[in-house]
């Protein structure tokens, strides 16, 4: 089983209620592929970088299992790089910087060797990049997840709807969802996506957990209880790694597999949060995840019984 996943990379300056920085690493393929990695070797990333961007980031991510094959060195340019601060609810953030550098004419190209993927990533990017990701397949992938957000649904609409008949399954948050579908119920959002093309759909709510759709079947998983979130940046990024990755590892794409890939995806999101960017999945071990996955089905199990 192989996965790729094609995204940015790039350098993240953060401010949030608890702390700031002004320079971690950061970007979605980055921090899919630092999550999805702990499930399954290896993950092959897709993207670019400026001549800036550390070699130690790249090397770390090869210790990792994270293949690097795809990821496009510009010499003489710059990476990516996004500022933001976050209010107090950790839940808005807002925007204070914008370059886009090299990914301002990055052209996504998949070595022959990573055009058979089992499973494929189509990170946060602009939807016609995904799409000629699409384009160089050589052939389906057993399942392809894509990602999308709200500048994409103003700009890009129909891009968007393009792509949403190409991918087995969506993953938004619930304001993106609600913008989408033009329902504020995410049942009926849900549906309206599904209509759209991906049999299933994945509504991220945040600190409020996250719901998975396929059919008639609806499951929920909850946020876990942290008693500090120190970042939000990535967590949905980590969330998809971990889904993914999980789903992989095991080889199994059915509704009720995806119920657990739902947890342990919301576990890593879990440890994102509580460092800047992904830095805290750099010291995680299987004995950390197993812990936390515990803590969710701990947190979810209930005997009830029916008089």
């Amino acid at each position: 089983m192989s996965i790729l996943v094609v995204g940015t990379v790039a350098f993240d300056a953060i401010e949030t209620p608890f702390g700031k920085t002004d320079q971690v690493v950061g970007g979605s393929a980055l921090h899919f592929s630092r999550s999805a990695s702990y499930f399954h070797k290896p993950v092959y990333l897709v993207s670019v970088v400026g001549d800036d961007f550390p070699k130690g980031v790249i090397d770390d991510l090869g210790r990792r299992g994270v293949d690097t094959t795809g990821l496009q060195v510009k010499a003489g340019q710059k990476s990516f790089f996004w500022s933001g601060k976050y209010r107090t609810d950790l839940n808005s953030r807002d925007t204070l910087d914008t370059q886009l550098n090299v990914l301002e004419h990055f052209e996504p190209y998949l070595p022959p060797a990573l055009r058979k993927p089992d499973y494929l990533m189509l990170g946060n990017l602009v939807p016609a990049l995904q799409k000629q990701v699409l384009d160089q397949l050589a052939h389906k992938p057993r399942l392809v997840v894509m990602d999308t957000m709200n500048l994409w649904l103003d700009i890009a609409r129909a891009d968007v709807l393009t792509n949403l008949k190409l991918v087995d399954l969506v993953v938004l948050n619930d304001e993106e969802a609600r913008q989408l579908s033009g329902e504020y119920s995410l049942v009926k959002a849900a549906q309206a996506i599904r209509r759209m093309g991906p049999d299933r759909v994945v509504i991220k709510k945040g600190e409020h957990g996250a719901l998975l759709f396929h059919k008639d079947d609806i499951f929920f998983a909850p946020a876990l209880p942290l008693e500090e979130v120190f970042d939000p940046t990535g967590a949905g990024d980590c969330f998809a790694g971990g889904f993914v990755g999980y789903l992989a590892s095991s080889r199994d794409v059915s509704f009720e597999n995806m119920k657990s890939a739902l947890i342990y995806g919301s576990a890593m999101a879990s440890f994102c949060v509580e460092q800047f960017g992904s830095e805290r999945l750099l010291s995680l071990t299987g004995k950390d995840i197993r812990g936390r996955v515990k803590q969710f089905l701990e947190l979810i199990q209930i005997d009830i019984e029916l008089g």
